[in-house]
């Protein structure tokens, strides 16, 4: 893989040497589009739903009540009366010149999915591990592109039967 640690930033942060190619992970991703959020009764536990873009396969992940609610307001287009923690880092990004160029969700490890967003700014292209939950809701108040492996989808994903 060509990535370095980046300087001055924390060990989950690396430098993409070849910004051409946004995502040198372990295997090809597929863009996703976010349909939004549920509850899966009976235990009323959100999930954000993801659809294949050019496809049928749908990728279910459960996440927290906050990140839920941050993500249903921002698809929703409403604005809560004060800030929520990702309006605060969309603004920070905003401020600095940085840009989140896509968020991709790299992998799911002993039922727990893992996710980089891809950040361009005035110092290049860094790459941030995240929560796949905070780095969908960061995503939706942008516009950035989503993408999962290949490998994921085939592992948790689901094609939904014919209504």
């Amino acid at each position: 893989m060509d990535r370095k640690p980046a300087v001055g930033f924390p060990r989950a942060v690396t430098t993409v040497e070849h910004p051409e190619n946004l995502y040198r992970g372990r295997g090809p991703v597929i863009a996703m589009d976010v349909l939004g959020v549920q509850e899966v009764l009976p235990s009323d536990t959100p999930v954000v739903l993801l659809r294949e873009s050019n496809g049928e396969r749908m990728l279910p992940i459960f996440i927290g009540l906050t990140e839920a609610k941050a993500i249903g307001l921002a698809m929703a287009g409403q604005d809560p009366p004060r800030p929520m923690t990702h309006d605060l880092m969309a603004t920070l990004l905003e401020t600095f010149s940085v840009s989140v160029e896509q968020v991709v969700v790299t992998e799911l490890r002993e039922r727990t999915f893992f996710a980089e967003v891809t950040l361009r700014g005035p110092v290049g292209i860094e790459v941030v591990s995240a929560r796949p939950s905070d780095a969908i809701a960061l995503a939706v108040r942008t516009g950035a592109k989503v993408f999962v492996e290949e490998e994921v989808i085939q592992e948790a994903g689901f094609v939904p039967p014919p209504n």
